[in-house]
């Protein structure tokens, strides 16, 4: 289960609104080994496409880099998906390199009737998928 504040949860759907047509991507890193997620980190979609996403090489590096020097580690992983439902895509899980990691997509289509905005969380381990329920609390 993914654990997440309201103001995370409501950062990561800005950001998704904020880049719409194209795919927003980023991080929400945390304590290592703690499964905490508690700084917001956005991202440029390199791509700057409405169906892929992609993290700058020197920007994920420079990101890693930060993130070792503050002992923290990508507990979320996330981006949006413009056009389709939010569920990892065959490139997504791919893509999938942080097997600790939860991926978090919001889909900014309202492709089912449900609203626009879904925010799901998996697990994508060997290119297994898992889906997991998402709490959204007030504060750790």
């Amino acid at each position: 289960m993914l654990t997440i504040t309201q103001a995370l949860h409501d950062q990561i759907v800005a950001h998704a609104r904020k880049d719409h047509p194209d795919e927003a991507c980023g991080v929400v890193a945390g304590p290592v080994g703690s499964d905490r997620p508690e700084r917001f980190i956005p991202m440029v979609n390199a791509a700057r496409s409405p169906t892929f996403y992609e993290f700058g090489s020197q920007d994920l590096l420079k990101l890693y880099r930060e993130m070792d020097d503050r002992d923290e580690e990508p507990v979320i992983i996330y981006h949006s998906h413009t056009a389709t439902e939010a569920y990892p895509s065959r490139t997504d899980v791919a893509y999938a390199n942080e097997p600790g990691a939860h991926y978090v997509l919001v889909s900014t289509a309202d492709i089912d009737g449900l609203g626009e905005f879904q925010f799901r969380s998996f697990r994508i381990v060997e290119g297994e998928i898992t889906e997991e329920e998402v709490k959204v609390v007030e504060a750790y």
